[in-house]
């Protein structure tokens, strides 16, 4: 029997994309959509897929017609249709569908664009419009998911590869199984955390010094720690020592890199010395948990298993399948990103967030990169290189491998191999 559920709703099965090109393909007016009368026949452009040019006629003085095949937006590729240039609306497409064509037509060494292209290089065209609608759909959702200001744009000029699978975005640590976070339960009482500290401030009351200057970079050395103030301080959220917990503040770009290295990560804004980039992000699981995976990686020839072991090694961050931008930052010989271990609500020195400060000015465009085999700064009389098979005390160890990788870095000081 049937009932009347006043008030009750359920969320549409397809998209509003989707959903008006239905209403014009049944020829259906609505006011939410703005589907009209006046606009019901006019489509909208997905990608270009192939391109021809009609024959040119000396007698009637006819210069040939650019045609292009069209995939629109909401119907099947069964209903592609070639469509003349001067019925087109989509300037953005249309060049993006030359960029591709010039760069394919310069791989087969041709100078000028034929009349008819071949199918070969159609179906490649089709493959990279096809490659850039999945890369957006997924900067998209990366965008929407992330709740940092810096915004993340995605690009792949290299093949045919798209969003990584089994990859999920976060923003904080997931805790793993049977871990708990023990959060602060007193904050300082500071008018101004960095001029006038009540006893030493969040950093002072744990026997260290203030990280930060006036404008936030970084001025104590690796391997020291550095405690922000946190959600029972009495200071406000413009806090100078409230730095990593305010998120990433540069647009970044995962970009598929032309060596082999995979995909990567390059600022598109400039950043100074000592100054915060992101968190390295993932799953917090125990160290015997990360030995099992640690093997199940090496055999996939890859990793992104983290120590935890600031005071004691006995947790591990897991980026393979859950993290955020990190995972995808290369190695580098030499890098310019350096690992700092941050306490903010978390008072457990066993679990300590991974800030990534920049060890130098770094150029918009320039590609963002840390050391795998980790070190403290030379100036420090008990520097050690960091090793494979060890940690040291105030640093996250390096990812854990036991497999030799080749580097490919391509720094001046590149030790040839990673491990």
């Amino acid at each position: 029997m049937a009932e009347n559920l006043k008030g009750c709703s359920v969320p549409c099965k397809i998209s509003c994309d989707d959903l008006e090109a239905l209403c014009r393909r049944e020829r259906v007016h609505c006011k939410q959509l703005g589907v009209n009368r006046n606009n019901v026949n006019e489509y909208e452009v997905e990608f270009l897929c192939d391109y021809k040019k009609t024959k040119v006629s000396i007698i009637r003085q006819d210069p040939g017609e650019d045609f292009y095949l069209v995939k629109w937006k909401g119907f099947p590729e069964s209903e592609n249709t070639w469509e003349p240039k001067k019925n087109l609306r989509c300037p953005k497409l249309m060049k993006h569908f030359h960029l591709d064509l010039d760069q394919e037509l310069r791989r087969h060494k041709r100078r000028s664009i034929p009349k008819k292209l071949d199918k070969e290089v159609a179906s490649i065209l089709t493959q990279k419009a096809k490659l850039r609608q999945s890369l957006q759909l997924w900067e998209d959702h990366l965008n929407m998911t992330r709740n940092h200001p810096g915004r993340i744009f995605v690009i792949n000029e290299v093949d045919l590869e798209g969003p990584p699978k089994n990859f999920t975005y976060i923003n904080n640590y997931k805790v793993g199984q049977g871990i708990v976070l023990d959060e602060m339960a007193v904050g300082c009482e500071c008018k101004n955390c960095l001029e006038e500290p009540v006893n030493g401030c969040c950093p002072g009351a744990s026997l260290h010094r203030m990280a930060y200057n006036d404008k936030g970079q970084v001025r104590i050395r690796a391997g020291q720690p550095i405690y922000e103030c946190n959600a029972q301080c009495s200071c406000s959220p413009d806090c100078p020592n409230r730095v990593v917990q305010k998120g990433i503040q540069f647009d970044l770009c995962i970009f598929k890199t032309e060596n082999g290295r995979g995909w990567g990560v390059r600022t598109l804004q400039h950043i100074k010395k000592n100054t915060f980039v992101m968190e390295y992000v993932g799953e917090i699981i125990t160290t015997d948990e990360a030995e099992r995976r640690g093997h199940v990686y090496d055999c996939q020839g890859s990793t992104y298993l983290f120590d935890l072991d600031y005071v004691e090694d006995v947790y591990t961050v897991d980026a393979a399948h859950i993290g955020n931008i990190s995972h995808f930052v290369n190695h580098s010989c030499n890098p310019n990103l350096q690992v700092f271990n941050v306490f903010i609500d978390n008072i457990d020195e066993r679990l300590p967030r991974i800030a990534l400060f920049s060890t130098r000015a770094i150029r918009a465009g320039e590609e963002l990169t840390f050391d795998y085999k980790m070190q403290i700064d030379p100036v420090d009389t008990e520097s050690t290189k960091m090793d494979s098979s060890f940690s040291l005390a105030g640093l996250p160890s390096s990812p854990k491998k036991r497999i030799r990788v080749e580097c490919r870095c391509g720094s001046d000081s590149c030790r040839k191999y990673l491990f």
